[in-house]
C-alpha cells in the first residue's frame, strides 16, 4: 500500500510544481505590470497638471 501512495505523490509532484511555478510566476507578471500601469498613470498625471489640463481618470 505504501507503494501505491508513494507513486502517486511521486507521479503527481511534477505537475503541481510546474503548476506553482507558472502560477508564482504569472503572479509576478501580473503585479509589475499593475505597478508600472500606477507609476505611469501617476506620472502622466503630474504631467497634465504641470501643462494646466485636466487630469484623466
Amino acid at each position: 500500500m505504501g507503494d501505491i501512495i508513494g507513486g502517486i505523490v511521486w507521479s503527481l509532484a511534477p505537475t503541481v510544481l510546474v503548476g506553482l511555478l507558472f502560477w508564482l510566476i504569472m503572479r509576478a507578471i501580473v503585479r509589475a505590470d499593475r505597478t508600472e500601469r500606477k507609476v505611469y498613470s501617476r506620472m502622466e498625471n503630474e504631467e497634465r497638471a504641470r501643462r494646466g489640463l485636466a487630469p484623466k481618470s
